[in-house]
């Protein structure tokens, strides 16, 4: 497809800059290493694109690389996972800084190290992979990880998987980033924010909003980030950190703050017009009430 083609050579080119910038540490293997991140300051209360309060670690495997709270093996808590698939031609290394981010949120990230993500199948891996770590009770992860609640997500590509893996009975949210078109959403039955940017040239915001408007049968967002084109979301983050974070959160961790972000007459993102150019609810997100009981 053509929109394969013309995203490859530029995620490929960006992917092996970050790889040689970010050192050894950090760079896929074909066995698992672990690299520590920085500890990052506690956030603001709703701040949901400042670091969060845990510590990070990363762990690259053949298949799949892990972001998650640094010392999950001590929590207090099980940890709700975020499956993540790449862009065309793309490794994780290329959103570690998203991937760092949820993970300082407290969240177990696995992201699929495969450049060719659309069919969701390292993704789904990844929760089989996730559902062994945690019940062995040799492993970091073991009774740390709450596969009740996990999210799909990805780019490009990987976005459309993100609705392609959404089809998966153990899927709770999806959250797809300007999402490639080969993906049937009507599979889908959870809830579901497409984010698209508004001056994207590769997707462009009518294929994510056809996406939203195809999918009537479940609570819908369509949320077209102001000035971002295809790259906005790649290293830096920028304006996708908070609302992908707030969206997890939300549905992955109850959390009621998060919630209003999308949900309720006075829904955070709906007059957040700096951030966003165009921000639409389905009807049935409309009838979503912005707190749970």
């Amino acid at each position: 497809m053509l929109w394969r083609r013309n995203l490859l050579a530029p995620l490929a080119a960006l992917a092996l800059v970050l790889t040689a910038s970010a050192g050894a540490g950090t760079a896929a293997a074909s066995t698992d290493t672990t690299a520590v991140a920085a500890v990052p300051a506690a956030p603001a209360a709703g701040d949901f694109g400042a670091p969060g309060p845990y510590a990070t670690a990363v762990e690259v495997g053949a298949i799949t690389t892990l972001y998650y709270p640094r010392d999950i093996a001590d929590s207090d808590r099980r940890h709700p996972v975020i499956v993540w698939g790449n862009g065309t031609g793309g490794v994780p290394l290329v959103y570690r800084d998203l991937m760092l981010h949820w993970a300082s949120q407290g969240f177990v990230v696995a992201a699929a190290n495969t450049p060719m993500s659309n069919l969701g199948i390292s993704m789904r891996a990844s929760i089989d992979m996730l559902t062994g770590r945690n019940a062995d009770p040799g492993s970091v992860f073991f009774d740390r990880v709450d596969l009740e609640h996990i999210g799909a997500s990805g780019h490009s590509q990987g976005g459309a998987a993100a609705i392609v893996v959404g089809s998966d009975p153990r899927i709770d949210t999806v959250l797809p980033i300007q999402p490639g078109p080969l993906a049937n959403i009507n599979a889908v039955r959870v809830p579901a924010l497409l984010l698209a940017g508004q001056k994207d040239s590769i997707v462009f915001p009518a294929l994510v909003k056809a996406f939203y408007n195809a999918a009537d049968h479940i609570p819908a967002l369509y949320g077209e980030v102001r000035g971002a084109d295809h790259f906005t979301v790649v290293g830096d983050p920028g304006p996708f950190a908070a609302p992908t974070t707030a969206w997890f959160r939300a549905h992955l961790m109850g959390d009621q703050a998060a919630r209003a972000q999308f949900f309720g007459p006075g829904c955070g993102i709906c007059a957040d017009t700096a951030t966003w150019s165009d921000v639409r609810r389905n009807s049935l997100a409309l009838n979503v009430p912005a707190a749970t009981p």
